[in-house]
Formats: structure tokens, C-alpha cells, sequence
């Protein structure tokens, strides 16, 4: 078996060069021939505006209602990974785990909660990757700005969501979130929030 052979330009650049077209991403998403105004993709935009808003506001119990029974949120190390039971994560939450976190984060008695950030998101760039009647996925930009003791963090990352579509808006479920910081293999300032 023969190594593949990178004709990428930018991969090709000499050592200490600026390696412009270079995206910190390599995972590609294959974009769905869906405009933007196509209702589910609405449907899936503001479940992701909202579930953002609910976190800023520290709402956390209705945002684990947000997802489904079977739903996953990850925080990867390895951003390129789509096993993320195999590999080594931030965070990896099933319905059990973030019902235990929205505990730990709203009865009082954990540090990280009591002194918590006070926290900013903006999510943007929205891209499709795939839709059907039942579920989209769905990848965004999110900058998450967090504010505590005097001093500012900056959390920046590619957020991918698989989003279940229920018979109203309301009853619409996110099945997968996965956030992939941009640093996320550097040293990370301890975060009391959910991402």
C-alpha cells in the first residue's frame, strides 16, 4: 500500500513559511444544495441560537431538555475525530452525564458553579451538511467570550450539530453536539460553563 500524495500548495510550503490557504479544519463538509431559507434549516438555526442563549443565561435546565434521550455532547481533543468514543475528550456526555452536570452547575454546591463566568456567544457561519425530513446536520462558528474575576477568555471553535426534527419547532431535538475548539490540543484555562 502506497502513502497518498499531498498535492495540497499550502501543505507544501517550507519550513517557518506563513502557510496561507491553510484551514485549521480539515474535515470536510459536503454542502447540501439547501438554501438558507429552506424552514428546516430555519428550524435548525434557531435551535442553535437558543440553545446559546440558554447557556449564556445559565438557563441549564431547560437546555438539557433541548436534547434528545440518545443525544451526545463532545468536546474532542482531536478535532479531526468522528469516534469520539474511542478517542480521548474534553467532555463526553450522554443524557445521564449532562443531567449530572446540570446538577453539579445549578444546585449551589460546586465551586465552578458558585464562582461561574459570566459568559457572551456568538454563533455564526452556518453551513448544511446534510438534510432529510427527519434530521440535519448542521456546522456553525461559535466564539464564546467568558468574564470572570477581571479576566476575559476567549473559547473559539467549529460546533457541529445532528439535529432531530420533532412534529413542531418545540419538539425539535439536537442528537450530537460537538465542539471542536480551535486549541484544543494546547493548554485550556479551566471553564466552569458548558461550551
Amino acid at each position: 500500500m502506497t502513502d497518498a500524495v499531498d498535492t495540497n500548495p499550502a501543505s507544501q510550503v517550507k519550513p517557518g513559511a506563513w502557510l496561507t490557504g491553510r484551514s485549521t479544519y480539515r474535515r470536510a463538509l459536503d454542502r447540501a444544495a439547501v438554501a438558507s431559507d429552506d424552514p428546516r434549516v430555519v428550524r435548525a438555526i434557531d435551535l442553535v441560537s437558543w440553545e446559546a442563549e440558554l447557556l449564556d443565561r445559565k438557563d441549564y435546565l431547560p437546555w438539557q431538555e433541548l436534547y434528545s434521550a440518545d443525544g451526545i455532547y463532545v468536546v474532542p481533543i482531536d478535532r479531526e475525530t468522528e469516534d469520539f468514543a474511542a478517542h480521548l475528550n474534553l467532555i463526553y456526555d450522554d443524557d445521564r452525564l449532562r443531567r449530572a452536570r446540570v446538577v453539579r452547575l445549578t444546585e449551589g454546591y460546586a465551586i465552578s458553579a458558585v464562582d461561574a463566568a459570566t459568559t457572551a456567544r456568538t454563533v455564526a457561519r452556518f453551513v448544511v451538511g446534510a438534510v432529510s425530513e427527519e434530521e440535519i446536520r448542521i456546522r456553525c462558528a461559535q466564539v464564546c467570550v467568558a468574564f470572570k474575576r477581571g479576566i476575559h477568555h476567549v473559547w473559539a471553535g467549529d460546533v457541529e450539530h445532528v439535529i432531530r426534527f420533532g412534529a413542531t419547532p418545540a419538539d425539535d431535538r439536537i442528537v450530537l453536539k460537538a465542539v471542536r475548539l480551535i486549541d484544543s490540543e494546547d493548554e485550556l484555562p479551566a471553564a466552569g460553563f458548558l461550551l
